[in-house]
């Protein structure tokens, strides 16, 4: 994801690279050797040692490039000039069409599989998103390699609202600035949707990083924070600095639809300052715990399915886009290089104050747990949710987990009520579980009601407190087998039956294998009976999640996409807290887009 990043009379004398959230994924060694011949005549092109006799229209290489709005400009602008240079790949100029495309849409159409994209290229504004492009591995296939620029995340504020929290000489943690703004005279914070902004959500998961140090109850903080962000959301960064004050007038700054602080790149706020004047102009706090970066990675998409020259070209532009010439270019643009090194001019041109305090040590970055389970967390905080777990207690349950030492129902039990403490008071939560026979002739039984968790219960305790408890009594039956089908079947009706507009309802099954009732209904049929039931008006998707080596995730995947929802597999029971959250997040989502 990036390092944090400093203005070089601040940089310590000695800097390593941060370790990267994760390994960047690289393209195939063979397109690599492409790439060495490729840039190779590509340059002796430029440079007169080959001559072409067919004229740069005749030998144009085309491609398509999709990439995030905020970049597609600088980018534009490199294609461009490189056209008009007649910059060739192996003897053919180089002619990229650069098309604006909001990154979570392009990752959302590429794990969908479906019809094939019409680019060639895609440079999302954050490899956050590359894991989303992968969803689970059966939609349009991706190779990502270097970042060609980066921009670091910070919280813009007009001048009046910055000046009340001391900018720049006072510093503040993240979590410190955000408490700052949200106290001091009620500063309204608006920021973009983490589900759909890489910048929204790299800013709350380093708020919650940021909180998480501080020790308390973190997660309420967060939760709180999140709360409060969700009341002034934007859909997009460029509609999070629509939102705010455009002068420092009385009426502008008191008028409640206006924000006076917003969570943005520093390349946003860049340009927002490059069209603003006076108290228009935004000042930018860059966190001392370090700013996460957004990364821009240079992506090829179905790479298997290019042609040689495509592939040639494509990789030829990626090496235009990292030379001396470009990076000037997106210098101008409000860009930093690739490593995330700050330049004075485009820090203070963004509202940086240079020097400015900044922290010596980097930012960690995220991993993609961390980014998966806040995703979760912002899906349930914004819109509360009515889920029903509905878990196997089939014998099976009691095998023993390799190297935990409890069995696999144990350590189900521990990351359920893990899950727990994610949701809020006013989320609804309720508890089946299911056997062959468990309840006379039924594979299921149900233990506790869907109710909001805040609900008081019997004994003076709060509904929480009893499926805590539930949670943690659940047994495995000797001897039953796994009654999946009809349990599935009846779960469904009721959940469905009992459907809250305004709430993402949800069935979240938990299996840890194959239906194993001879007695009950097929599978074709329970398939057919929920395509029969599925109402895209009273959406109630299923989680299926399989649990170890035994469970049939294809099945339970196809039986959740009926409703639409899907079918996840853990092979330790104590991954089921994140892939639950995570399952949440991106059927919430999917559910979001279907409404649009």
């Amino acid at each position: 994801m990036g390092r944090h990043s400093l203005p070089d009379a601040y940089a310590p004398e000695e800097r390593g690279d941060a370790s990267p959230r994760r390994r960047r994924r690289t393209i195939a060694i063979a397109t690599l050797l492409v790439l060495a011949v490729a840039t190779g005549t590509g340059v002796a092109v430029k440079g007169g040692l080959l001559s072409f006799s067919e004229s740069c229209e005749d030998s144009a290489v085309h491609l398509s490039l999709a990439a995030s709005p905020d970049i597609a400009p600088a980018v534009r602008a490199i294609a461009e000039e490189a056209l008009a240079n007649e910059v060739r790949s192996d003897g053919h100029c180089l002619d990229v069409d650069v098309v604006a495309r909001d990154s979570y849409k392009v990752a959302d159409a590429l794990a969908g599989g479906g019809e094939a994209p019409d680019f060639q290229i895609w440079l999302p504004d954050s490899d956050l998103w590359l894991d989303r492009a992968e969803g689970l591995g059966t939609g349009i296939p991706i190779s990502p390699s270097d970042s060609v620029a980066s921009s670091p995340v910070g919280l813009a504020m007009v001048p009046s609202a910055s000046q009340r929290l001391g900018w720049p000489k006072k510093t503040y943690s993240w979590a410190g600035v955000v408490t700052a703004a949200l106290t001091s005279d009620k500063v309204r914070l608006g920021a973009a949707d983490p589900a759909r902004s890489a910048t929204g959500l790299l800013a709350l998961t380093s708020i919650a990083a940021s909180s998480g140090q501080q020790g308390g109850d973190s997660d309420t903080r967060v939760a709180e924070t999140a709360k409060v962000l969700a009341e002034r959301m934007s859909d997009s960064d460029a509609q999070v600095l629509e939102t705010l004050a455009r002068s420092g007038s009385g009426a502008e700054e008191g008028n409640p639809k206006r924000n006076q602080a917003v969570l943005i790149s520093e390349q946003a706020a860049f340009t927002h300052n490059a069209e603003a004047a006076g108290s228009g102009r935004l000042n930018l706090f860059y966190p001392k715990d370090g700013t996460p970066l957004l990364d821009y990675p240079y992506t090829l998409v179905d790479e298997e399915k290019l042609t040689l020259v495509q592939s040639r070209a494509a990789l030829r532009f990626m090496t235009l886009l990292n030379d001396t010439g470009s990076r000037a270019v997106f210098a101008r643009y409000g860009f930093r290089p690739a490593g995330g090194e700050a330049e004075n001019a485009v820090v203070t041109a963004a509202g940086g104050k240079s020097p400015q305090p900044y922290a010596a040590s980097a930012a960690e970055a995220p991993s993609a747990k961390d980014l998966q389970e806040m995703l979760g967390m912002w899906t349930i905080t914004v819109q509360s949710a009515r889920l029903t777990t509905v878990v196997d207690a089939s014998g099976s349950m009691s095998t023993p987990v390799p190297g935990r030492g409890q069995s696999r129902m144990d350590v189900t039990k521990e990351s359920l009520i893990q899950a727990l403490t994610q949701f809020t008071a006013d989320d609804e939560i309720g508890l089946w579980e299911f056997a062959t026979t468990l309840d006379g002739k039924k594979d299921y039984r149900k233990l506790m009601p869907t109710r909001r968790l805040g609900d008081p219960a019997q004994g003076g305790s709060t509904h929480r407190e009893k499926l805590a408890a539930a949670f943690a009594g659940l047994q495995p039956v000797p001897g039953g087998a796994t009654g999946l089908y009809d349990t599935t079947l009846a779960s469904y009706k009721e959940a469905q039956s009992s459907y809250l507009k305004g709430k993402f309802n949800a069935l979240v099954i938990l299996t840890d294998g194959s239906d194993q009732d001879e007695d009950g209904i097929s599978r074709s049929a329970l398939v057919a009976e929920l395509k029969e039931l599925a109402d895209p008006e009273r959406p109630v998707p299923i989680i299926a999640i399989a649990v170890g080596p035994d469970a049939d995730r294809e099945e339970v995947a196809e039986i959740a996409r009926i409703t639409g929802g899907d079918g996840y597999e853990v092979s330790d029971p104590a991954e089921i807290q994140a892939v639950i959250l995570q399952a949440i997040m991106t059927a919430g989502q999917n559910g979001r887009a279907a409404q649009e």
